[in-house]
């Protein structure tokens, strides 16, 4: 008898550890591949903070990270199925309307607040002096390409009265503007406060009260993850809206990641910080009126013939407040 309750015995201890590990694989984070539109912005450090304090991985997502050189080429990436997850700008959101096989599924932050306007130290000095001027960006119909349009319309020029010039990646921007080939570059206030510390260029606008109404960064999910992997989507936004809550309420680690994943000195990173992180959403909701704001700007930029179905381009079904 004590034999068979021995038997009985090792054969419950192996069922349980079989259904443990079964329950370990199950739990196991599922690989993501996320891109950023650049590497070198604040807006994108959420997804090394979150991944570093690991709160992707608590929600189970194991996020693989990718830098593009602006909006259109990680789109192209989402379209080739070499991404899963985008943060990439609201303006984006017309590749939708074009035929990109994604769909926006939370707004991230409002407001353009890290985007500002560099010129050389010994360039224009107002707004008013950018008529016909060369302004670079990172790519066409991207959101520096329409902070710089919307500027020259405020300024009464027509979408295209300063000269925007798409050149791709930042470093050759700035090259470019040192060898006095463009007027101004659009950036990152935390590259912007680097280049002002070290008299290579000066801030000249900022664009975070360009409009209030606005859908900055949006993040983006492929449609066949979507119908696959839907999962892995609510779990990627929970871990981020962790990650925001955690970056409120951390400054100094959040600094020290900055400073680790930019090459930012700390004082840059910090005072990045307290310009930027007031733009990031808490709950990824999306705002009517920033819609249309958004629509109007394809219009304007004649990346669209009229105003698309909003309706049609985003869902919410995937936020933690909405399951």
């Amino acid at each position: 008898m004590r034999l068979n309750r021995l038997k009985r015995t090792i054969s419950i201890l192996a069922v349980a550890a079989a259904c443990a590990l079964g329950a370990t694989r199950a739990n196991a984070a599922a690989p993501l591949r996320v891109g950023k539109a650049v590497p070198e912005a604040f807006s994108f450090i959420p997804l090394d903070v979150g991944m570093e304090q690991g709160f992707f991985k608590q929600n189970g997502v194991e996020a693989k990270e990718y830098a593009f050189a602006g909006d259109a080429k990680m789109q192209q990436a989402m379209a080739s199925d070499s991404l899963d997850i985008a943060l990439g700008s609201g303006p984006a959101m017309a590749f939708i309307v074009k035929g990109a096989p994604v769909k926006a599924v939370a707004a991230m932050a409002g407001p353009p607040l890290f985007l500002v306007l560099i010129v050389r130290p010994d360039g224009p000095k107002t707004a008013a002096e950018l008529k016909g001027k060369r302004v670079s960006v990172s790519t066409p119909g991207s959101l520096t390409y329409w902070v710089v349009s919307e500027t020259s319309r405020r300024q009464g020029w027509g979408a295209h009265g300063i000269d925007i010039a798409p050149m791709g990646a930042l470093a050759g921007q700035i090259a470019a503007l040192e060898r006095h080939e463009i007027d101004g570059v659009v950036t990152d206030v935390g590259v912007a406060l680097d280049l002002a510390k070290r008299g290579k260029a000066r801030i000249l606008l900022r664009f975070g009260n360009i409009e209030n109404d606005f859908h900055v960064h949006v993040i983006y999910a492929t449609n066949k993850l979507i119908a696959n992997r839907p999962q892995a989507i609510s779990g990627f936004l929970k871990g981020w809206f962790e990650t925001i809550a955690f970056m409120r309420s951390n400054k100094a680690a959040t600094v020290a990641v900055g400073v680790k994943v930019l090459r930012k000195e700390p004082d840059i990173m910090s005072k990045t910080y307290d310009e930027v992180m007031p733009m990031f959403s808490a709950d990824g909701r999306f705002n009517r009126k920033a819609l249309d704001t958004l629509a109007r700007s394809w219009v304007d930029l004649k990346i669209l013939p009229k105003a698309p179905d909003l309706d049609s381009l985003y869902s919410e079904a995937f936020l933690p407040a909405a399951r």
